[in-house]
């Protein structure tokens, strides 16, 4: 990175960053929203929805339909992808020895429901490293990319934005980051980003300092 101090704070995204999620829960949201009528390829939820939150993702769906989504869309989408992740969901290869190697605080921002971050983090064997500092976008008024979450995070782990770095893999996570007047590194190794044309490019675009796509990499970047 630059040759800025280290943080004392790092701020992890959860899926994609810590979680091998994104592949799951996109042709999951694709099979779901064809069948409530927007008919949308697994690919195109990864492209328009990645980073968001599921009260951002109904807004756009329901503005594309002209009609509202049921009641029980969200839950109906987080019960589908409770029982994939039970059988399918690992972690980022490498997160837990990296999560152990950071010497300062280390958090959860994410646009997923507490629960459905609680979960993954339970079934890939991540939970132990976080214990209650998850900080989840139903906890702000605007999700990302607004900076709200990241600095609710901040507020709460009691660390001025600027000796945070926030690591993302989505372009509207790092705009939300630089947004908080935080350092944004860009994780492109999740399955999803993998052999995608542009995807390191369009977080390096959004402003991300650095772009990688091996997580063991992580320490030794940040300055650790």
């Amino acid at each position: 990175m630059t040759n800025a101090a280290p943080p004392t704070l790092v701020i992890f995204d959860c899926d994609g960053v810590l979680v091998d999620s994104e592949l799951i829960s996109n042709r999951i949201l694709s099979r779901l929203l064809t069948q409530a009528g927007l008919e949308i390829t697994a690919d195109q939820c990864r492209a328009r929805f990645t980073g968001i939150s599921m009260a951002s993702v109904r807004a756009l769906v329901e503005r594309d339909l002209g009609r509202s989504l049921p009641g029980d869309f969200e839950q109906s989408v987080f019960r589908a992808d409770r029982i994939a992740f039970e059988r399918d969901l690992t972690a980022v290869a490498g997160v837990a020895a990296v999560l152990r190697a950071i010497p300062v605080a280390v958090c959860v921002a994410s646009s997923g429901s507490p629960e459905k971050i609680a979960n993954s983090l339970r079934v890939t064997g991540l939970a132990d490293h976080f214990g209650d500092r998850i900080f989840s976008a139903t906890m702000v008024a605007n999700g990302k990319p607004a900076p709200d979450l990241f600095l609710l995070a901040a507020e709460k782990m009691a660390t001025a934005p600027n000796r945070c770095v926030v690591i993302e893999d989505s372009a509207f996570g790092v705009t939300a980051g630089l947004r908080a007047g935080m350092r944004v590194v860009g994780f492109a190794g999740a399955s999803h980003a993998l052999g995608v044309p542009d995807y390191q490019d369009g977080l390096a675009r959004a402003g991300a300092e650095i772009v990688f796509d091996d997580m063991a990499a992580l320490p030794g970047l940040l300055g650790f």
